[in-house]
């Protein structure tokens, strides 16, 4: 009990003493050992890495996981060592209601088929999503965890010791300069008077007592400059290997930034996939009239700036007979090879996307490719027949842009 309340009035002593020296650094009235430039460059770079870091890996978090409960949640399990549950996605339980709806509204119903179908691809990318993250956590979180909880703890304590090794040399220079002052104040010994003897002896024995404490005050400061010289050369590595840091940083970017790439192309080409599905099931749904016309400027990716990324098609509505005259045939049953093109009406259009014929009275088209495209009597009006040198065949107007 006796050592231990020693050692708490010795920490005090000393707390208390360095406060007295960072006080008296502030105000100007204690000498302070500065450390280069280059050194100061190193601990600012070093301090805005650690920022920046910081808050790129708590935005990624958010990106990751925005919700900030699980979050918690799932820190509280990282602490205890405890293996985070599996969470679902927000696609794959939406995938799981649209399922299950479509179980209750009939599997077989026009409705109950197409939810389904979009419940499959909702499912189909909450998986890639799932993929994404735990890409991601591992790829990029973690190298970014690993450094603030690792070498960025390394670093802060070699830069406290060495700010204690810092403060005791300062302190070892103002008792040398203090000692030195005393000293020559007692070498300045009055000449030598008989009748005054003790005054001689007292001056002199202070002088050789000052110059014992020059002496050991001089020892003590080599000591602490040695101590400091070599914390400030560990410091220094350490503040070095931030540009290791970086390069590493760097590679992780690049790899998270390449599982979101394919995490987005997944999504797109799952979209496409369902698009394509939903085409070609059975339906009533009989689309607008007027939607032969060329489609507005602001769906057509041609005029779409460049970073809002690749369009995504609207969904093509499935080819009825609605509306067709009395006694006319049914679309459906012509052979595109019979057909016709009306004398006028014929227009070129451009194919937005690639389309898969899925029948013989269909027409495939190529992204980017010219066709030359006419109405009929009867047709669908979500639809047009399609003309590419002698093949023929139906294709959905929302895969073209008609052209003037």
């Amino acid at each position: 009990m006796d050592f231990n309340m020693k050692k708490l009035a010795s920490d005090a002593g000393v707390f208390f003493t360095r406060a007295v020296q960072f006080t008296e650094e502030k105000l100007g009235q204690a000498e302070k050992t500065e450390l280069d430039a280059h050194f100061e460059n190193l601990l600012a770079r070093a301090d805005t890495t650690k920022n920046w870091t910081e808050k790129i890996l708590r935005q990624t978090e958010v990106l990751l996981q925005p919700n900030p409960s699980a979050r918690v949640e799932e820190f509280l399990y990282e602490k205890l060592d405890r293996k985070v549950p599996s969470r679902v996605t927000n696609g794959e339980l939406l995938a799981q209601y649209m399922i299950e709806a479509a179980n209750d509204f009939g599997p077989q119903s026009p409705y109950g088929k197409t939810l389904i179908k979009v419940g499959e691809t909702e499912r189909r990318l909450g998986g890639a999503e799932r993929d994404f993250i735990h890409s991601a956590s591992i790829n990029f979180l973690t190298p970014l965890r690993n450094f603030l909880e690792g070498d960025w703890r390394t670093i802060s304590k070699e830069r406290r010791i060495l700010q204690n090794r810092r403060l005791d040399l300062d302190a070892c220079k103002a008792r040398l300069k203090k000692a030195k002052a005393a000293e020559a104040k007692a070498a300045a010994v009055p000449d030598f008077n008989e009748t005054r003897p003790r005054n001689y002896i007292l001056s002199a024995s202070a002088s050789a007592l000052w110059s014992d404490e020059v002496e050991k005050a001089e020892h003590e400061l080599r000591m602490a400059q040695t101590e400091f010289d070599r914390q400030a050369e560990v410091t220094r590595l350490l503040l070095e290997g931030i540009s290791s840091t970086h390069v590493n940083h760097l590679r992780c970017l690049h790899e998270f930034a390449e599982a979101q790439a394919t995490y987005y192309a997944q999504c797109y080409q799952y979209m496409l996939d369902l698009q394509k599905q939903l085409g070609r099931l059975p339906g009533t749904f009989v689309g607008n009239t007027e939607a032969t016309s060329p489609p507005p400027a602001t769906a057509s990716p041609t005029v779409m700036p460049a970073a809002a990324g690749p369009a995504i098609p609207t969904l093509p509505v499935v080819p009825t007979v609605a509306g067709a005259p009395d006694g006319a045939p049914a679309i459906e049953a012509l052979n595109p090879s019979d057909v016709k093109p009306p004398a006028s009406g014929t227009r070129k259009a451009r194919a937005l996307y690639d389309y898969e014929a899925a029948d013989s009275t269909e027409l495939s088209l190529l992204s980017d490719e010219m066709i030359t495209v006419y109405s009929l009597p009867g047709m669908d009006p979500d639809w047009l027949m399609g003309e590419r040198g002698n093949q023929k065949g139906k294709v959905p107007v929302t895969y073209l842009e008609l052209l003037s």
